[in-house]
Order: C-alpha cells, then structure tokens, then sequence
C-alpha cells in the first residue's frame, strides 16, 4: 500500500456558491470641475450602497436599474448602459435568516439631473463622491473592483 492511499481526502470548500438570486444596481456618476463623481445611498442599516433592485418583470436589466436609481436615490435624468459595467457576488438575508448568494450587476448611469424629492428621500441619506473614496466606504470588496472600472 502506498503512502498516499492512506490519507483520508479533506472535503473542498467551495469557493464560489451558485447564486439563488439575481439583481441589479445603478452605479450613477457624474463629470465636474473637480473630476468624475459616484453616488452612493444608504441602506436600511446605515451602509453605503449603490441603489439596487429586482429585476422587473417585462423590462430590460438597464431600465430596472434606472428605476432604482430614480426610486433610492433621486437620479431624475441619465443615460443608461446597456451592457452591465460589471457583476459581483453578494449576499441577501432571507426571511427565515439565512445568508443567500446573490449576483448583483452593476449598470453605469450618466447623471444630468437629480431632485430631493423621490420616493425614499425620507428613507436615505445619499452623497456624491469620487470613487476611491467610495470604495473605502463601502463594504463589498466586489463593489470596490467595480469603482476602479469608473
């Protein structure tokens, strides 16, 4: 018997999980005398996020971050991509508690106008800021990749 048949397999972790849900977010930015801007929103719980959503039924990927975009953070007018800028793995907490796997994609969205009153105002805090610095002030190291495409 060799050496090697005689050592147990250790199980592999997975690295990767398969997500159970899918949805989208707008990374929304904008051109000034100071340079390229992102804005960021807060969530439920304080974090600094992108305004993300479910996809919408009969709808285009891009026009359901649009939507977000108006609803979460008050972007009034933009051009949308339409090929997604990128993805990232993230995780969304299910009813019962549970951490599930979810594939955000992340569509670019070139501001021209915002307003103050939208939807969530009363619900979120929202700031413009250059993307290194939104990357250090948000949580997923996903986003963070996706900030330096900008």
């Amino acid at each position: 018997m060799s050496p090697r048949s005689n050592t147990a397999r250790k199980p592999v972790a997975f690295r990767h999980a398969m997500p159970l849900h899918s949805q989208l977010a707008a990374l929304c930015w904008r051109e000034t005398e100071q340079g390229r801007e992102v804005l960021l929103v807060t969530s439920s719980t304080g974090r600094w996020i992108l305004p993300k959503g479910w996809p919408i039924s009969g709808r285009s990927a891009p026009f359901a971050a649009k939507t977000e975009a108006w609803e979460e953070a008050g972007v009034k007018k933009g051009k949308v991509g339409r090929r997604a800028l990128g993805s990232y793995m993230t995780t969304k907490r299910s009813p019962s508690g549970d951490e599930e796997p979810c594939l955000l994609k992340v569509y670019a969205i070139r501001v021209q106008e915002t307003v103050d009153i939208y939807p969530e105002a009363r619900n979120r805090d929202r700031i413009w800021v250059k993307p290194e610095i939104a990357a250090r002030m948000v949580d997923e190291d996903g986003l963070r990749d996706i900030f330096a495409k900008v």
